[in-house]
């Protein structure tokens, strides 16, 4: 079995012969660089980029990017050997606005579910260019790819990391039998109180990768809930993300002695971040379904 650097090395390979040969479209057109809100952003290869989301400052980073990263925020920790040398403007939503004026930065990245608006606004009063980014299923990962690639001049890099995140789907599709039941799985983000995911996040989209489905506990994206007989009894399992409360396995235990159902813990990077660190995330929903299969 190829391991992932050697696999990812053969199809920038492929990518670069069938774009040279005439049989591949031409790399991303500048009209095609629109964010999530609708707005034309244009090549910038030159750009003095602010990340203010983890999950692109790891993807900036895969696409060789670092080096015109000038800020990013204190909970951008991969890839953390490269990181450590960009300068850090505050948390996802507490930013020091002063600190990235500083900075000067020509691009912010920031994204929708992540980061504050009227953060947003303010530096958009002296950053002269905002992309905004949405993604709400793994598959969003290919536009946010060659939009981060087409904007600062990382085309080749981004098709490279597309066509290996698309053979990695569908291995991953492939794999998946129609026949096997659905499940229900109920994906918990916090406690004190409980939360969890509803079915319009990215989280309830990797699971559904997998046939698997969130129950509806309400109307909220992130909802409440509390724990009774009737919630359980229509559970196949109980899955505790390691971020962004830090379950262990010992609340695992706990728990799976007091409901009743298998408890899993599972890698909440890898079920939620998207970007780079989503095509390991496809591999990682393998290994959790048979981890389940396994406690079953």
């Amino acid at each position: 079995m190829w391991g992932h650097d050697t696999l990812l090395q053969l199809l920038c390979t492929d990518w670069r012969f069938r774009n040279n040969s005439g049989q591949m479209a031409a790399m991303t057109n500048p009209a095609h660089l629109v964010d999530a809100l609708g707005q034309q952003h244009h090549p910038a290869p030159g750009a003095r980029i602010v990340s203010l989301v983890p999950s692109l400052t790891e993807l900036l980073c895969e696409l060789g990017l670092a080096g015109q990263l000038v800020g990013r925020t204190g909970f951008c920790i991969h890839p953390r050997d490269t990181v450590e040398a960009i300068p850090k403007v505050g948390g996802t939503k507490d930013v020091n606005i002063e600190k990235i004026r500083k900075l000067a930065p020509t691009h912010l990245v920031v994204n929708i579910d992540e980061n504050e608006k009227p953060t947003v606004d303010k530096l958009a009063e002296f950053v002269p260019h905002i992309v905004v980014t949405h993604p709400v299923v793994p598959g969003d990962n290919l536009a946010l790819a060659r939009l981060m690639g087409g904007i600062f001049g990382a085309e080749e890099a981004a098709e490279c990391w597309c066509a290996a995140f698309e053979q990695e789907h569908a291995a991953l599709a492939a794999s998946v039998s129609t026949s096997a039941p659905a499940r229900t799985v109920l994906y918990c983000i916090w406690q004190d109180p409980w939360m969890s995911v509803s079915k319009d996040t990215y989280i309830a989209a990797m699971l559904a990768e997998l046939g698997w489905q969130v129950p509806q506990l309400g109307e909220a994206r992130y909802p409440r809930f509390d724990w009774s007989e009737q919630l359980v009894d229509q559970l196949d399992a109980v899955l505790l993300s390691t971020e962004p409360y830090r379950f262990t396995e010992a609340h695992a235990d706990a728990l799976e002695k007091q409901i009743g159902i298998p408890v899993l813990l599972v890698d909440g990077e890898m079920m939620s971040w998207y970007g780079s660190r989503a095509l390991a995330g496809l591999r990682y929903l393998r290994e959790l379904r048979a981890m389940l299969e396994g406690a079953g």
